[in-house]
């Protein structure tokens, strides 16, 4: 007994295995997720500064959008500067706490991004097919609680996954074939019985995650039958375009996710499951603030004037 409990107390850190084990690869690696991680930063921290320096702008679509470019430079800095930092130290171990801290905040942000694409598809609902209320329906006060809610659930939600895990028993095997702590990767080492947590991943975890989704479906449905109404095609051009960004992203950070989560296992390679996650922690955050600016005169006038004053301020 004494020594199944020294074995299962003897993982004080796991090794992140990373994306290549081959020197050429991993130098080339490092420069690239280091140009999209600072790609990332830079683009987010300029919509945010364009958003909340530009009055025009201060309204519920924009605000949504501020608050999803921060939770991106959230969401990418919980795996890329620890995966560069081990690189740089010649290292792949993290933690036991704190593997478990990066999974709490990358799955936190992960929630937020998904309730934040629900609570813009909402925004555009109302926009769309209940103009002339939109002021009144869309309330700075309703707008601040759907994204202190999102943040309330997305904490309880990530918390109670976290728990459960950390009731698990770890024994010799702490090798973690990612370039993160993954939920799914973590079960896969344990050496006590999971099945609560897989039952609550397939319950709970799933009903978060296939929410907000179902709710995205039902506004898209509704303003494409309210589109379809309006008799002139330039009408119909106008109405589409303001949706065009959102939907962009949301078709890449869906389609990654359920790529990764919501298909068998057996159906894909390891390799394949670290592509898509790839795609849905690092490039769909990268891409976000090149989406929303390239299809916005608004957004891209406000961006002009902010890069504007900082090449005049440093001149």
């Amino acid at each position: 007994m004494t020594m199944n409990k020294a074995n299962e107390s003897s993982v004080s850190e796991f090794l992140l295995l990373g994306l290549s084990r081959q020197p050429q690869q991993q130098q080339f690696l490092f420069v690239l997720f280091l140009s999209m991680y600072l790609a990332t930063v830079l683009g987010n921290l300029l919509i945010i500064l364009a958003i909340s320096t530009d009055s025009r702008l201060h309204t519920p679509m924009y605000f949504f959008l501020s608050n999803l470019s921060f939770v991106d430079i959230c969401f990418s800095s919980t795996t890329i500067p620890k995966m560069l930092a081990n690189h740089i130290l010649g290292s792949q171990s993290i933690s036991f706490p704190g593997c478990f801290t990066q999974m709490y905040f990358l799955f936190t942000f992960a929630d937020m991004d998904n309730f934040l694409l629900a609570v813009m598809a909402y925004d555009r609902f109302v926009a769309v097919c209940h103009p002339l209320h939109y002021t009144t329906k869309m309330t700075p006060q309703l707008c601040a609680m759907m994204v202190i809610g999102s943040w309330v659930v997305a904490n309880l939600n990530i918390l109670l996954h976290t728990l459960l895990i950390a009731r698990l028993s770890f024994c010799a095997n702490n090798r973690i074939p990612h370039f993160f702590c993954d939920v799914a990767a973590l079960l896969k080492l344990s050496c006590s019985d999971t099945y609560l947590n897989e039952v609550m991943i397939l319950t709970e975890g799933v009903l978060i995650m296939i929410t907000p989704f179902v709710c995205i479906l039902v506004s898209y449905v509704c303003i494409t039958s309210a589109v379809l109404r309006v008799p002139s095609a330039k009408g119909k051009w106008k109405a589409f375009s303001t949706c065009g960004s959102h939907l962009t992203v949301v078709s890449l950070f869906y389609g990654t996710i359920f790529a990764v989560y919501f298909t068998p296992a057996s159906s894909h390679a390891a390799e394949d499951d670290i592509a898509a996650a790839v795609m849905y922690t690092v490039v769909t955050p990268m891409l976000n603030p090149f989406i929303y600016s390239l299809r916005n005169k608004d957004l891209k006038g406000a961006l002009r004037k902010v890069i504007g004053r900082t090449r005049f301020s440093t001149q």
